[in-house]
């Protein structure tokens, strides 16, 4: 009789070619993310015809515009912690039937006050699926490849805003501004069925939970990955034991990862104060200082382009480098261009060579940050880890709207706004390399994967 088996279910991914189940998840992970981007922005589609039709003015569709980025807050707050307690997988899957539901139910809002509550509501469920998403990546990627795929998965969100901008400007002439709702909630509910047939839950939580309790569903894993080499006796274990007695909440505030959860706390916030208010006022900026409305446009949409190479350029070079030092580096450098778009000429390809070198640098930086906050944590806090830090975050995107409008109304000049706003750059630059500093990942790859 031959001796009981044993695999390491973290050696094993990190040892282990991806197989196409693996791929199969990014993609659809890509998918979920891309869904969550074009919900996201959709309003930004729709508000000009909700001004036309309601008869509302720009002001009155301020709540309407921030709803849902005060819910996606509240929604990563609390998916992170049930997403450890109850698993991946069933977070996920509610998240996309909430946002796709509530969208849809927004195409038959009769005013301004259903609208703003069920974006609130729609929130919730934007703000839960990107980091469970991002975290099932991390868990099913080996280490050397994770940070780029996770990169990867969250361009999505820039792909699925886009392709609603699309969408949006072939369908609201023929059809109005519900028909993008209704896009907009139907594709979620239709790809629910794919992502609970497809879709798998974390097997390294499963094996860091319970592993005895799960053996059955872990060896079915397993066999998907690499067909063979297990069984529904092969004992499976994890680099990390389970702290039964503390929360998830706790655990990330504990001692060992205390400081490094503010530090990520503090770049993320800035980060997103960053992105959110040039996204939001680049245009008016750009503007105001002598250029057309429609290059103001290409300006700021120079800015979005450039974080989506931005992201894929680091997550794939921080696989490679000391990914602390790499975005420290990115932070500074987007704020210099930051800075220096405020001491430009009226020259267009000036303005646009610098606001696609902040956006790569921001944008590109901004989505690391979910490879660094996954690697940092360990399985049993890891999703509230990475979903705290975006409801942390997302309050910066929820500031930023106040603090662009201030500074507009108090009559900054164009130089001293841009100055004012290297400022946050500088100041994630630092957190995170004194992350860096102080602490260290949870887990590392090891060498060898089964034993007997």
């Amino acid at each position: 009789m031959s001796a009981l088996l044993s695999i390491n279910v973290d050696q094993f991914i990190n040892t282990q070619p991806m197989s196409r189940l693996q791929w199969r998840m990014v993609m659809l992970c890509f998918l979920v993310i891309a869904l969550d981007g074009f919900d996201t922005a959709i309003m930004g589609f729709i508000a000009p015809e909700l001004i036309r039709e309601w008869a509302v003015s720009t002001l009155s569709l301020g709540p309407v515009m921030s709803a849902a980025l005060i819910g996606v807050a509240m929604g990563a707050l609390i998916a992170g912690p049930l997403a450890d307690r109850l698993g991946r997988k069933p977070v996920l899957i509610s998240a996309v039937a909430f946002f796709g539901t509530l969208t849809l139910a927004s195409a038959f809002a009769p005013n301004l006050e259903w609208m703003v509550i069920l974006r609130l509501l729609a929130g919730l469920g934007l703000g839960a699926a990107m980091p469970n998403a991002s975290t099932i990546v991390s868990e099913y990627t080996p280490l050397h490849q994770r940070s780029i795929l996770i990169t990867v998965v969250l361009s999505g969100f820039t792909f699925g805003a886009a392709a609603g901008g699309f969408i949006s400007a072939f369908m609201i002439p023929l059809f109005g501004w519900q028909s993008v709702l209704l896009v907009g909630g139907l594709l979620p509910l239709l790809a629910l069925p794919l992502l609970i047939v497809s879709v798998p839950e974390s097997l390294r939580w499963l094996v860091a939970r319970r592993p005895a309790h799960h053996r059955q569903r872990s060896a079915r894993i397993v066999q998907r990955l690499a067909p063979g080499i297990s069984n529904e006796h092969t004992r499976f274990t994890a680099d990390e034991v389970e702290h039964p007695l503390s929360s998830p909440v706790s655990r990330i505030l504990s001692k060992g990862f205390f400081s490094g959860t503010l530090l990520l706390w503090l770049t993320y916030f800035m980060g997103l104060f960053l992105v959110y208010l040039l996204g939001s006022w680049l245009p008016t900026l750009i503007k105001n200082n002598g250029l057309s409305v429609s290059n103001a446009a290409l300006i700021t949409a120079l800015f979005q382009f450039g974080g989506t190479f931005g992201s894929l350029f680091l997550g794939w070079f921080i696989d490679r480098s000391n990914p602390h030092r790499t975005l420290a580096i990115a932070y500074l450098l987007g704020g210099l261009a930051i800075y220096l778009i405020g001491t430009a000429s009226h020259g267009f390809a000036l303005f646009a060579l610098l606001a696609a070198a902040a956006g790569f640098c921001m944008n590109g930086a901004n989505a690391c940050m979910y490879a660094l906050a996954a690697n940092f944590y360990p399985t049993q806090a890891r999703a509230t880890g990475v979903s705290w830090m975006r409801g942390i975050g997302g309050l910066g995107s929820i500031a930023s709207g106040f603090a662009g409008a201030h500074m507009l109304s108090a009559g900054w000049t164009f130089a001293t706004v841009f100055s004012a706003l290297a400022v946050p750059a500088l100041i994630a630059g630092i957190a995170v390399f004194l992350k860096g500093c102080l602490t260290s990942p949870a887990s590392l790859a090891q060498p060898h994967t089964l034993t007997r």
